[in-house]
């Protein structure tokens, strides 16, 4: 007499992914992660970003560096990465973490900046030889 046995074949092993996005526990990781971003593309975004609005930031190494930083709370980002870390990831202050004592900052030194250009615009204009004539 000839006795079978079933046995169900042993599960595969699970493979592992070859590369997985991991972040900090923190807002500003998650919200990178979010995005299906590595931190590679987050910093060759804001560098592109920064390029087009014509802003100097640090070199692309150096920004990995300070984003790693930003995403473990070691540091805060100032308000120029703060402005460029909310337009790469659409994302407002608040929902990377960024306090509304930033954030205020943030507006009352663009208020400045605009102050600035319009006196600028009007020492211009009013240079340039720009009279009127009365009739």
């Amino acid at each position: 007499m000839t006795t079978t046995l079933d046995i169900a074949p042993a599960p595969a092993a699970r493979p592992e992914q070859p590369y997985h996005l991991r972040s900090a526990n923190t807002l500003l990781g998650q919200a990178r992660v979010a995005r299906g971003w590595s931190q590679d593309k987050a910093v060759r975004a804001l560098s592109l970003l920064a390029r087009s609005w014509g802003w100097q930031i640090a070199a692309e190494p150096s920004l990995k560096v300070q984003l790693s930083r930003w995403e473990h709370g070691r540091t805060r980002p100032n308000e120029t990465y703060r402005a460029l870390l909310c337009a790469a990831y659409q994302v407002t202050p608040e929902e990377l973490g960024f306090d509304r004592a930033d954030r205020s900052a943030t507006v009352k030194s663009l208020r400045e900046r605009i102050n600035d250009l319009e006196r600028l615009v009007e020492s211009l204009t009013g240079t340039a030889g720009v009279r009127e004539v009365s009739a």
